[in-house]
């Protein structure tokens, strides 16, 4: 396996330090629109299969130029979701697999935005479904953590732990702190800004999907291994548009554990325009230029992926599934957690990056091993679970699982 991986901040530097210990492919490509920073996360792992590229990630002739010039056959994207669909074309046109994180942008409907869905996260890239399977070729979308791992999460609770399902929530925590910022998140805020400001979907299986307004259905959730308990709420996000197409389940939520402070910020951000995307018009030195506003808030803030230093706790991510076992009401999360201080001490990179990485990473050597096989736009609730958690906790990075009506928490894997 030859991998292009696209992106080389925070997560994709992740990757390289992760993908470094294990032997599944033959070399990895790491490019990016700044030839420096590919080569500083090239240059952290030592590694002779690693090498540099500049690409711009907009255009699909270029990566499609890159692809046939590297002779690489998996195309891993690790951008932000603008350039999902630049990438995911390249990939289709060059033959290559294709892996991303986040899947194509969603547009919210015109008339009743909290209420009816519009173009739904991922709509672009189902669309081209039977086309990739026709040719053979797989897109393995939304496989980082949230989506990714939580949908294995899902897949898994399906296939061993319920025989049928009344719900399933994704639900996202942390008590990770930053010293020195009142305000830093510790992903990527032109992200952060769209899942949580977008209106949230919601699906029932007598209703299909729907929306809601954003930070809906506030609710505390307790968290595992001394996160405690977090204030959670409806956000856009994959899970919602994924697991019902391959899970069978009455309900699928997704609530992120955002907090009152960090919520009121991204309100008055949306207040004030700044979550913008379009273009304004400023005064410059030299006359008059065009900005994005939700690009000028990413440029104020510091780069997630130089916190780490100043990160303190843990994050955790996973999913909450109700239903009945052998005739008996079940209530479960499984999880994982990871702690910053860990991530920053054995890969030096903070821990939500970390734990976004770490996905893809275990997928591709899935796929290398046809342990995973498939064709078409597939999630990652259409192939096994128990394969992939088995190659997570071998990785160093066992999951958990606690019984939700007993409080119980139980290391599995471990």
């Amino acid at each position: 396996m030859r991998v292009l991986l696209v992106g080389a901040g925070g997560v994709g530097t992740a990757i390289t330090r992760i993908a470094a210990r294990r032997p599944f492919f033959d070399e990895m490509v790491v490019a990016d629109y700044d030839l420096g920073r590919a080569q500083a996360a090239v240059d952290s792992v030592g590694d002779p299969r690693f090498r540099a590229e500049r690409v711009d990630a907009s255009d699909p002739v270029a990566v499609v130029a890159l692809l046939r010039r590297t002779g690489c056959d998996v195309l891993l994207n690790a951008t932000d979701p603008r350039f999902v669909m630049p990438l995911f074309t390249a990939a289709g046109e060059a033959g290559a697999t294709y892996l991303d994180m986040a899947m194509s942008l969603s547009k919210p409907h015109p008339d009743r935005p909290y209420e009816q869905t519009g173009v739904k996260l991922g709509d672009a890239q189902f669309a081209q479904s039977d086309a990739w399977a026709a040719k053979g070729a797989l897109a393995l979308v939304g496989m980082g953590v949230e989506p990714g791992l939580s949908d294995v999460f899902a897949r898994h609770a399906a296939d061993e732990l319920f025989d049928e399902i009344e719900e399933i929530g994704i639900r996202d925590g942390s008590n990770l702190t930053v010293d020195g910022y009142d305000f830093a998140p510790s992903f990527n805020i032109w992200t952060t800004i769209e899942e949580c400001l977008n209106p949230p979907v919601v699906w029932e299986a007598a209703r299909g999907w729907f929306t809601t307004a954003p930070f809906s259905e506030p609710e505390v959730f307790d968290f595992p291994e001394g996160i405690g308990p977090v204030q959670c709420v409806n956000v856009e996000h994959e899970e919602v548009l994924l697991i019902p197409r391959w899970v069978g389940a009455r309900r699928v939520t997704f609530k992120y554990g955002l907090g009152e402070d960090f919520i009121r910020t991204l309100r008055t951000l949306h207040q004030i325009g700044l979550d913008r995307t379009e273009g304004v018009i400023v005064p410059g030195p030299d006359g008059p230029v065009t900005v994005s506003p939700r690009d000028v808030v990413a440029a104020s803030l510091p780069d997630p992926a130089t916190l780490g230093a100043r990160m303190r706790g843990k994050t955790c991510a996973g999913t909450w599934v109700r239903g009945t076992k052998d005739g008996e009401p079940r209530e479960v999360y499984l999880y994982h957690v990871v702690d910053n201080e860990w991530s920053m001490a054995e890969y030096g990179c903070q821990a939500v990056v970390w734990q976004t990485a770490i996905n893809p990473v275990v997928a591709l050597e899935l796929v290398a091993t046809g342990a995973w096989t498939g064709a078409g736009v597939l999630g990652p609730e259409a192939f096994p679970a128990r394969s992939f958690l088995d190659l997570l906790t071998a990785y160093g990075s066992p999951w958990g699982l606690r019984e939700q009506a007993a409080t119980r928490t139980a290391a599995v894997g471990s």
